[in-house]
């Protein structure tokens, strides 16, 4: 009977505090370790038993292992079902609090990692595209308009080009080194508007802007869909979207070396994540690129 598996999986006080924690975050098996405050091998043998009732889901993406409540099936809807009785349990608070502390940290080792090697950032893309001229291409397919953006914007090579199709570029990023970079480039343009913040809150109104671009920064994110959920919310109706990004690939280097995240996002994935935002995809085209890395720059319309 499905109800008793699903009860025996959760009936265990350390699964149910794993179960709090994953219905509202993804987290690799260390971060669950160091919210936890347990030994790894106890946590796998739990997270085990909630996979093997279908209670969660294992995102393998590389030599990584990402693990997440299930988000269909019976066991979701069981899950729906029980995290009310989960809600203003002190405990289970406390577990919430940290699993927020390790995501603040990760976004902080994010930022400093950037911090350290923005002065190389430029040499290590041409390394990575070769002779693809991914900021031409993006440029090619962005419209005339008043107001654009460049979320997740480095030191702003790309921002400069913007700048030949709209009247007032914004770029966004939250590694305050490349934001110094991108202020030395542009110093005394009062086109430029450059702005610190986290691309899951951007500092910006809704529909402030025509056109938004998120270039090969959703691979580094916890959770990229937000970041596609808050583009649309600052474009205006029928403002286009412009995002290039890594397909799905197991080249560790680029977790090691670039500071990924994730390996990649798949094509399925991007184009179920950009319809769920809001958006209409019209065109999705393919790169490949060194390193045997392919990048697909998709081109959506929020409806």
């Amino acid at each position: 009977m499905e109800i008793l598996k699903f009860c025996k999986a959760v009936g265990d006080e350390t699964r149910a505090r794993l179960m709090n924690v994953l219905l509202r975050y993804e987290l690799n098996v260390g971060e669950i370790v160091q919210l936890m405050d347990m030994g790894q091998s106890r946590i796998s043998r739990h997270l085990k038993i909630l996979a093997e009732s279908d209670l969660v889901d294992c995102r393998r993406d590389g030599l990584w292992a990402f693990y997440r409540a299930s988000d269909s099936g019976m066991g979701r809807r069981f899950l729906d079902g029980v995290a009310p009785l989960l809600d203003g349990e002190p405990m289970f608070e406390k577990d919430l609090a940290r699993a927020e502390r390790v995501i603040r940290e990760r976004t902080a080792q994010t930022r400093q990692f950037f911090d350290s090697i923005a002065d190389e950032w430029d040499r290590l893309n041409s390394e990575v595209f070769g002779d693809l001229d991914l900021r031409g291409e993006v440029i090619g397919r962005m419209p005339q308009c008043k107001i654009a953006a460049d979320l997740g914007c480095g030191s702003g090579e790309l921002l400069a080009l913007m700048a030949s199709k709209a009247g007032t570029v914004i770029g966004v990023d939250n590694a305050p080194k490349m934001l110094e970079l991108a202020e030395e480039r542009f110093l005394g343009d009062a086109r430029m508007s450059l702005r610190i913040g986290e691309l899951s809150h951007l500092p910006l109104r809704d529909g402030e802007t025509d056109c938004a671009v998120v270039s090969l920064v959703l691979h580094h994110l916890a959770r990229p869909q937000e970041a596609l959920v808050e583009a649309e919310r600052i474009l205006r109706p029928g403002g286009r979207l412009l995002v290039a990004e890594f397909d799905k690939h197991t080249n560790e280097i680029m977790r090691t070396d670039y500071g990924d995240r994730q390996l990649g996002i798949g094509k399925d994935q991007m184009l179920g994540w950009l319809e769920g935002a809001g958006f209409t995809v019209s065109e999705v085209t393919e790169y490949n690129v060194n390193m045997g890395l392919t990048v697909i720059l998709y081109e959506a319309v929020k409806e």
